[in-house]
């Protein structure tokens, strides 16, 4: 069990307030996971604390058509799937400080709260190239979760963006393809970076910013 009793409490009253369901479609596999197996049973315990929760597993090799339909090419892997899919990726196990990330991500996607400010959504309308963010994190870092989370709501509210938490030290190969040294770093169109935590302001410039160079 990951989830204790007075933590399993404390969830269920929080998910009182969910809206819409909300599924959360995991891709695992048997060899060269080590967080599958654990990733699979911290979801199934979530799942019990809110009807409005539901989990669908599947196998990242054999499940062929369900990886090309959301776009994963690693495991575990997590899409949060709400009225559709908003492109909100994990790439690990949720766990330390990441958890939380997971738990506002769900409730974003049930009710529609982003807690994006006017003016960020005022220039997301002009972004109109395609945006791949990837966050990559530790589940020590308190810092993270901010970064994740703007990530994940520009992703919520824009179609152009898909926004990918990576644990970092899970993916050893991609925190060396990115040259991650410090986390959070965040990756844009696998060419431009920025790391720490910034305010949702400079967070947006800066993806704004990387798009318009990828256009030009």
């Amino acid at each position: 069990m990951f989830l204790d009793e007075n933590t399993r409490t404390e969830i269920r009253k929080r998910f009182q307030s969910l809206v819409k369901p909300v599924k959360i479609v995991l891709f695992t596999q048997e060899l060269g996971c080590q967080y599958c197996r654990e990733t699979k049973q911290l979801l199934g315990e979530l799942s019990e604390l809110s009807d409005k929760i539901t989990i669908e597993v599947y196998n990242l090799i054999t499940d062929k058509e369900k990886v090309e339909e959301y776009r994963v090419d690693k495991a575990p892997a997590m899409a949060i799937v709400g009225d559709r899919d908003y492109g909100i990726r994990y790439y690990g196990v949720p766990s330390g400080y990441e958890f939380a990330s997971l738990l506002e991500d769900i409730e974003m996607v049930s009710t529609g709260e982003h807690g994006l400010s006017t003016e960020t959504l005022e220039k997301l309308k002009d972004l109109t190239e395609p945006v791949h963010l990837q966050v990559f994190v530790t589940p020590t870092c308190p810092y993270c979760p901010s970064a994740v989370l703007t990530a994940h709501a520009l992703s919520f509210v824009n179609d152009n963006i898909t926004a990918d938490m990576v644990e970092a030290q899970e993916f050893m190969d991609l925190s060396e393809r990115y040259n991650v040294r410090g986390v959070p770093r965040v990756v844009i169109n696998e060419k431009h970076h920025f790391e720490g935590a910034l305010p949702e302001e400079n967070y947006v410039d800066a993806v704004l910013h990387a798009a318009v160079a990828e256009a030009n």
